[in-house]
């Protein structure tokens, strides 16, 4: 189901300004140079891929899809998923990993595709906001854990996250001082970037990235990183070297790398297809809806045909050896900061990833790992920031449970046990708060025209599982300018229906019609956010009767 459209605005019409698209453009790839090339090594993948990705995603996707100011490229919520399946899949060998993963991802592409075609844009409403955030707050810890050890410049025993953690204290103790000096000092540049670009505006214009390149590229020559040899500190030995920098092939050519599809139609490939596939789908779809709404001119993308963007590009990136592609909420964000107007922005982006790759190589070569390690770190830190569960907790006690076993679940197990059990928890707690079995999957609508107006009445319960048939029956009264949702019979409107109406009426009042909420008077909040679930008393009258 695509987005309601919107009349194009002159401004939309009007020429777009590649002047302002070429110089945002350019203001990204200094971001997504370095953090590409350190998604794809902590992915298990060449450090190319990375680049490759975003090359695909910028000179290719772009002309594919609808957003407008998305940037596409390699992310680091996929992260996890990749060194899982470079690590099964491979069995020890990470090059015979890297090509039947490649094989994944064509695969898992296809299936985008697939999604695209049969109009599925419509999933990035369906998963319930909780645990969406718990899983990438997961995925952050996952990052975290595997990063600060390539800080510090120590290769870590263990593989799993919980055990990673366990063991920073050690790596802290057998940390390489050259290394980790460089981690350290680009950690504090890009921490102390977001601080202090809050108050100080010039620094909003200087990509983060950038501040830590220009430290610690020449900290790299001072140690001479590029050649292997031994020193001593505190008494003790240590070697440092070219595998303390990122290698890159001699030419593009060279990169590429065929998947491999020996493999791919057994269990541990199938199950990273559908992970590929569902968690892809679903980070890009809600990135493309998050960056409709910070576009100035307030554009909506259709989520179909960007979906179809990314699944072309996937299947070109899974078959001559690049990272998967979504749209990437960060750098879209930055995109607009930095004035884009169009698709032009991300066209220009790749365009100059991919000149910089072919003249410049060796430039590449000279940046530490430990630098992207730090930037990585930034990432994941966000993404499971304690800023995190206080606003989840903000929002109801029962979203920062569910929240919470989300993230636990994954970091036992994976990303795909970790959603279907938040998912189960969540409609667990659905039915604790008096939602009637029945009504999970089917709401019962009445629909009534009255005075010029269109009122639907849900009745029982209005919750994630169901949402998407009421958002259908709200999207056929296209020729109603005046529209309403009556709640007043429905037990429980859960937090993720009360978020994604909160959305559609501001996509209704961009397309200049009127819609709004009624018959919550007598619900409860859990919580004093504005969009927390509301639930109705069991004493309370449900006019189910009428």
């Amino acid at each position: 189901m695509q987005s309601p459209t919107v009349s194009a605005s002159p401004a939309d019409t009007a020429a777009p300004s590649w002047k302002s698209d070429i110089v945002s453009g350019f203001l990204v790839f200094l971001i997504a140079m370095p953090l590409c090339l350190g998604i794809a090594m902590a992915s298990g993948f060449p450090p190319v891929a990375g680049i490759l990705t975003a090359v695909v995603g910028g000179v290719i996707s772009t002309w594919l899809g609808s957003a407008r100011l998305t940037i596409k490229g390699p992310a680091a919520g996929l992260i996890a998923i990749a060194i899982g399946a470079v690590q099964e899949l491979g069995g020890g060998d990470m090059k015979l990993g890297y090509r039947r993963a490649l094989a994944v991802i064509a695969v898992a592409a296809v299936v985008q595709i697939l999604f695209a075609v049969l109009r599925s844009g419509k999933l990035g409403d369906f998963f319930p906001s909780s645990v969406v955030h718990g899983m990438l707050a997961a995925i952050g810890v996952i990052i975290f854990s595997k990063q600060v050890h390539t800080l510090l410049g120590v290769t870590p025993q263990s593989k799993a996250p919980f055990a990673l953690l366990s063991e920073i204290p050690q790596s802290v103790t057998k940390a390489n001082p050259e290394i980790a000096l460089i981690g350290i000092v680009s950690l504090v540049l890009i921490f102390g970037h977001m601080l202090l670009s809050k108050k100080v505006a010039v620094l909003k214009r200087i990509p983060a990235p950038l501040l830590v390149l220009v430290a610690a590229v020449p900290l790299g020559l001072l140690f001479d990183l590029d050649h292997e040899h031994t020193f001593t500190w505190s008494q003790s030995a240590y070697t440092v070297g070219p595998n303390f920098l990122v290698n890159l092939p001699g030419n593009l050519l060279s990169a590429i790398t065929f998947p491999d599809f020996s493999d791919v139609f057994s269990g541990v490939s199938l199950k990273y297809v559908a992970m590929f596939a569902l968690v892809g789908s679903i980070e890009s779809l809600l990135s493309a809806k998050a960056v409709d709404m910070l576009d100035p001119q307030k554009r909506r993308s259709d989520l179909d045909k960007d979906l179809l963007a990314t699944g072309v590009g996937n299947l070109i990136c899974g078959i001559f050896g690049g990272l998967p592609m979504i749209s990437e909420i960060v750098r879209s964000s930055a995109n607009i900061n930095y004035g884009a107007k169009s698709k032009l922005s991300n066209f220009f982006h790749g365009l100059f990833l991919l000149l910089f790759v072919a003249f410049a190589p060796m430039l590449i070569h000279r940046i530490p790992l430990a630098a992207l390690a730090a930037m990585l770190i930034f990432t994941g830190v966000r993404l499971a920031s304690p800023s995190e569960f206080v606003k989840t907790f903000r929002i109801g006690a029962e979203q920062l449970v569910i929240f919470t076993f989300t993230l636990v679940v994954t970091l036992a197990t994976d990303l795909l046990v970790g959603v279907a059990a938040g998912i189960a928890l969540k409609t667990v707690v659905h039915l604790f708060n008096g939602a009637p079995l029945r009504s999970l999957f089917k709401p019962e609508i009445e629909t009534h025209h009255a005075d010029g107006r269109v009122v639907l009445r849900v009745k029982h319960a209005a919750v994630f599982t169901n949402y998407l048939t009421i958002k259908k029956h709200l999207l056929q009264q296209a020729d109603a300018k005046y529209v309403e949702l009556d709640l007043s019979h429905a037990r429980l409107v859960d937090h993720t229906t009360m978020e994604r109406l909160h959305e559609l009426e501001h996509e209704f009042s961009q397309q200049g019609r009127h819609f709004r909420l009624l018959g919550l008077e007598q619900h409860r909040s859990l919580s004093e956010h504005p969009l927390s679930a509301r639930k109705k008393p069991v004493d309370a009258d449900l006019g189910l009767t009428n």
